[in-house]
């Protein structure tokens, strides 16, 4: 099981990078954007410079989903 993450005092963000989801769940780069081509992930945010985030909150409410699945 995948501990959820969140914001401590020191880092305090309410997004998480690709790179921030690939660490916690421990996939590959290419795995995270086929998720993302199936819908299997929750919703992204894409910056204007090309860069997606994910809500923490939203994350950790997936991740509840899939163990109740």
């Amino acid at each position: 099981m995948v501990a959820p993450i969140r914001p401590t005092r020191q880092t305090r963000r309410p997004f998480l990078s690709v790179n921030d989801v690939c660490e916690a769940l421990g996939i590959a780069r290419s795995t995270f954007y086929d998720w993302r081509a199936k819908g299997a992930l929750p919703r992204v945010i894409k910056l204007p410079n090309g860069d997606l985030r994910i809500r923490v909150t939203d994350f950790e409410t997936w991740l509840e989903t899939l163990e109740a699945a």
